[in-house]
C-alpha cells in the first residue's frame, strides 16, 4: 500500500463468514492488544472474520514508543485504514463480504474517518472507549450504523461520545457498560463489550453467508 508494509492477523471462522471486521487499535497499542483479541475471538466464534491490523510500520512503532509522534496522527491512521480496506476489496472471496470497523480509543476516530471516506462500503462501526470527537468534521458523513460503547465510570469520554453522536446523521447508538472504566478491565466488562459488538455487526451485515 503506497510503498508501506503493515502487519495484520486475519482469522476466518469455521463456517462461511457473514462479514469481515477490521480492527483499528488505540494510541500505543497494536494488533497484539489482548482486549481487542478477546473481542475478535468472540466475533470469530459467531461467524465473522476479523483482521487485527497494525496501522504503524515496523520502523514507526519504536519511534512512536519514544516520541508518541504517530499515535495521535489520526489522518495518517485513517488513510491507512482506507488503503487496507481497498486492498481487502480486491481479495478473492473475502473481499466481497460486508466490511465493518471496530475502533478502540483513538482508533475509533480513525475508523469513523475511514467510514466517512468509504461511506458506501462500510456496513457497521463499533467504538470501544473511543474518541469519536477527534473525527469531528467527518462525523456527519458517516453513513454506517455506529455503536459507541463507553464505560460507566469513564465520565469525560461519555460526554465526548454524546457530543459526537449529536453530530452524526446516520444510525448511532450509545451503550454504557455500568461500573466499567476506560480499559474495561473490570470483571465481565469486556465480555459485555464483545456481546454488544457481535450483536451490532451481525445485525447490520447481511451479505453472503
Amino acid at each position: 500500500m503506497e510503498g508501506i508494509r503493515l502487519h495484520a492477523d486475519l482469522t476466518l471462522p469455521p463456517i462461511k463468514s457473514a462479514g469481515v471486521v477490521m480492527f483499528a487499535h488505540g494510541s500505543g497499542s497494536s494488533r497484539l492488544s489482548p482486549r481487542n483479541r478477546a473481542v475478535a475471538s468472540c466475533l470469530v466464534g459467531n461467524g465473522l472474520a476479523t483482521i487485527l491490523l497494525d496501522l504503524l510500520t515496523e520502523e514507526e512503532e519504536p519511534l512512536d514508543e519514544v516520541t508518541r509522534k504517530y499515535r495521535f496522527d489520526i489522518p495518517r491512521l485513517a488513510k491507512r485504514l482506507v488503503l487496507a480496506s481497498d486492498w481487502l476489496a480486491e481479495q478473492p472471496v473475502i473481499g466481497s463480504l460486508p466490511l465493518g470497523y471496530f475502533g478502540a480509543s483513538t482508533g475509533a476516530a480513525a475508523a469513523l474517518i475511514a467510514a466517512a471516506e468509504r461511506a458506501g462500503r462500510i456496513a457497521a462501526v463499533v467504538s470501544r472507549g473511543g474518541r469519536p470527537d477527534l473525527a469531528q468534521q467527518h462525523l456527519p458523513k458517516v453513513q454506517a450504523p455506529t455503536l459507541l460503547i463507553i464505560g460507566g465510570r469513564d465520565s469525560a469520554v461519555i460526554e465526548l461520545n454524546r457530543h459526537a453522536a449529536s453530530l452524526m446523521r446516520g444510525v448511532v447508538k450509545i451503550e454504557i457498560v455500568p461500573g466499567a472504566t476506560h480499559l474495561f478491565e473490570e470483571r465481565g466488562a469486556l465480555e459485555r463489550v464483545s456481546d454488544l459488538a457481535c450483536t451490532w455487526f451481525l445485525q447490520h451485515m447481511r451479505g453472503p453467508v
